[in-house]
């Protein structure tokens, strides 16, 4: 305990520039204390939106006794979001149990909105159109995922919903229906999370509880002489360093209790929160609280270990030891796991993540990043010695004398650094999986409606809305259940030849009013259907009886469709005039085009919204939960690229400001004995820009590899990202270019010869 009180007393009576290290150092370590309390709120943010997500969701049967009360959902995409509505016809029982976030079931003509459809409401009053009735209210907290959500409950009347309305039996499940993030897919999340931000942000603590390592081993070693113990010496050292983290993480987590309060009111793009899923949990505070410290003493301990073992050495500026080369070990077996992976990829059975590929994978790719850090001391080592026994250039000469007595102070500054180009090459490798996804893969978008639901008076409003392009309908043979195993199958489109050009890429031979057989050469025929063989249409009820016959005939119509479609792999066209406008085939499908444009899109949903409110639209090829997952997925990876930025900044805006200030008695001895100021500015470039050079250059080359390594066993398209190389390069020139910038103020305008004597 005395040793830790002479700490406190050296830390805050041995001059202005000790306190001010100190906090820095407490600076350093709120900032990444902040962002690893973030890092670690998010699981708890998704918990908390899929707990009021299942404890909104209906408990329905299809039994309906007389005077149930009736629910029917409908979910539409709204953009890339989802836009639920319930639609409610109240009855005798269970009438009075309403769902989270309201007081009472909706009346007929009666809607509950949440804040952000009343929002579109003002804003856009084509909406309208989904909600028929009149706004009675605003949902709760209690009952929406999040505060963006686009959900309402409609009241309505038994006989508009009888046909597909459940009965209701309560509310709330144990578990969410579609989650926010799946929790396999959240595991990949934690995984590049800790790539993009974990990894540097122990790098980062490590440097600030280091900041002037030099200054301190040298007051450490006076105390050692002067009789102080092994154990003392770090005890005082873990004064300093310890207390400073401690604060640090204090200060941390008030800055992330207000960037939590100004997050739920601004916002993240795709994600939203209440302030209380946000708030501090006692594991994330006691991590917090207790890493942070407990990081700080082992480095501070590791620090001290030569001062305390051999002072002399430390008061006398001995040459140090060769670093260590055990961090290549690390380097070289993450290497080659990753490696290994990749030559998968050349294969014809890629490596997946699935079994022990689940850990090895991402084990693999972070000990290629922490391989990496520890690595870079021992090549600028190397390098220093190699050049300052080589060149006659008196400003190369002393850079690398400078690297050659203290390489891990030169890394300290461009570590950070080195590791946001790592971790940027892997960050690219996951938005390639996420675009392939998202990305558009058609011109043309199509919407199935079931045919049945339809009136005739609906079918014709639906394809004069404004920009649908085209509109058909589709349908199945209707297959007897007792019939042979191989009985012809075949799907038709009843269309024109106008109306089949807008709904396909292509098409070649039609001829309007014949029934023609469809040859898609992309695509299958239907099972066991040939030229002359009768295809039958079933009625509603599938009952034995045909609605229509259709013999397949021999004229072909060559035609591609768009991928996806709702006409993909059709076999016959059919033209109008062989059904009746009353005809309701079994399974048939009203089938509407347009442009794949999100605006467009919108506008055509609405549009089906304002003619049938409670029909069930399916777009073809859009899974609404899957873009909302992703969307949250990018919005995370964004936040951990722009976090993993911010760290990488500080690592380098501190490590460099820490260094001004140790270097400032040789630079004024130097400067004393004739350098000018701008060989001294030089000398200081090159100490940083030499290394970091190789170490960005090897961080292009192992990220790559990383890179690829995740999406071979990934299941991406695209094994070798190619495309991604001159993007990486561009920054990693930036990066240099900025941390050369950054040494220029460290040779000061003003020479102080009281440094050297007190040094």
């Amino acid at each position: 305990m005395r040793e830790f009180q002479l700490g406190l007393r050296l830390l805050f009576g041995s001059g202005r520039g000790n306190r001010v290290r100190f906090f820095l150092m407490a600076a350093g370590g709120s900032l990444g204390v902040c962002c690893l309390a973030l890092v670690l709120t998010v699981p708890q943010i998704l918990d908390a939106h899929d707990g009021r997500a299942a404890a909104r969701q209906p408990q329905t049967t299809s039994a309906r006794p007389t005077g149930s009360t009736l629910l029917l959902q409908r979910t539409d995409p709204y953009g890339s979001k989802a836009f639920t509505r319930v639609f409610v016809a109240k009855g005798v029982k269970n009438a009075d149990n309403a769902p989270p976030g309201l007081r009472e079931l909706p009346d007929p003509g009666e809607v509950f909105v949440s804040p952000r459809v009343h929002d579109l409401l003002r804003d856009r009053p084509a909406v309208k159109g989904l909600l028929p009735g009149h706004e009675k209210g605003l949902i709760g907290a209690r009952g929406l995922a999040h505060p963006d959500e686009l959900f309402a409950y409609i009241g309505t009347t038994r006989d508009k919903i009888a046909g597909e309305g459940r009965a209701l039996k309560g509310w709330g499940y144990s578990y969410a229906p579609f989650p926010a993030v799946e929790p396999s897919t959240l595991t990949y999340i934690r995984f590049a999370l800790g790539s993009l931000v974990l990894l540097p942000l122990g790098i980062f603590l490590s440097v600030c509880a280091r900041l002037s390592a030099a200054s301190r081993n040298r007051r450490l070693a006076s105390l050692r002489l002067l009789g102080l113990s092994t154990r003392g010496t770090q005890r005082v050292n873990a004064a300093e360093t310890v207390m400073a983290a401690l604060l640090g993480a204090v200060l941390g987590l008030g800055e992330y209790w207000v960037l939590n309060q100004v997050m739920t009111r601004t916002g993240l793009p795709s994600l939203r929160w209440y302030p209380a899923d946000g708030e501090l949990s006692a594991t994330t505070v006691g991590v917090c609280l207790i890493g942070s410290p407990l990081l700080a003493w082992f480095v501070g301990r590791a620090s001290a270990r030569d001062a305390a073992a051999n002072p002399l050495a430390v008061r006398r500026t001995s040459i140090p030891k060769r670093p260590a080369k055990w961090g290549g070990l690390l380097l070289v077996t993450g290497l080659g796991i990753v490696v290994g992976y990749c030559a998968t990829g050349f294969t014809d059975h890629p490596a997946n993540s699935l079994g022990p590929n689940a850990l090895l994978m991402p084990a693999g790719i972070l000990l290629t990043g922490l391989g990496l850090v520890l690595t870079l001391p021992l090549i600028s080592y190397s390098l220093a010695l190699r050049l300052a026994r080589t060149t006659e250039s008196l400003t190369l000469n002393l850079a690398m004398r400078r690297n050659e007595v203290e390489p891990g102070s030169t890394m300290r500054v461009v570590t950070g650094l080195v590791l946001l180009v790592f971790s940027a090459s892997l960050a690219q490798g996951v938005l390639i999986q996420l675009e392939q996804v998202t990305r558009p893969s058609s011109p043309v978008q199509d919407y199935s409606i079931p045919l049945s639901s339809l009136t005739a008076r609906q079918q014709h409003d639906l394809a004069a809305l404004p920009g649908v392009r085209a509109h058909a309908v589709t349908m199945e043979t209707w297959t007897d259940p007792n019939g042979s195993a191989d009985q012809p199958w075949a799907s038709a489109v009843v269309a024109t030849c106008g109306q089949l050009s807008k709904l396909v890429r292509h098409s070649e031979g039609c001829v309007d009013g014949k029934v023609m057989r469809l040859s898609d050469p992309n695509a299958g025929t239907g099972q066991g259907a040939r030229p002359g063989d009768t295809l039958p249409f079933g009625n509603p009820k599938g009952g034995p009886g045909k609605t229509l016959n259709i013999e397949l005939p021999q004229d072909a119509i060559t035609y591609s469709a768009y991928d996806p479609s709702a006409v993909h792999g059709a076999d016959v066209l059919v033209p109008p005039s062989a059904l009746s406008a009353t005809a309701r085939p079994e399974g048939a499908r009203y089938v509407l085009t347009s442009s794949s444009d999100h605006d467009e899109v919108r506008r055509v949903l609405d549009g089906v919204a304002a003619v049938a409110p409670t029909i069930e639209v399916e777009p073809i090829g859009v899974n609404i939960e899957g873009l909302q997952q992703i969307a949250v997925l990018e919005t995370l990876l964004a936040v951990g690229m722009i976090m993993g930025l911010v760290i990488g900044t500080a690592a380098f805006v501190v490590s460099a400001t820490d260094r001004a200030v140790e270097r400032r008695a040789q630079v004024t001895a130097i400067t004393l004995i004739g350098a000018r100021a701008r060989t001294m500015r030089a000398v200081q470039c090159v100490q940083v820009v030499l290394p970091l050079s190789i170490g960005l250059a090897l961080a292009l080359v192992t990220g790559k590899v990383a890179e690829s390594c995740y999406l071979v066993t990934g299941g991406s398209e695209i094994y070798w990202d190619v495309a991604g190389i001159p993007v990486l390069g561009l920054a990693a020139a930036g990066v240099a270019a900025v941390s050369a910038v950054g040494t220029l103020p460290l040779v000061g305008r003003r020479i102080d010869p009281e440094l050297i004597r007190r040094d």
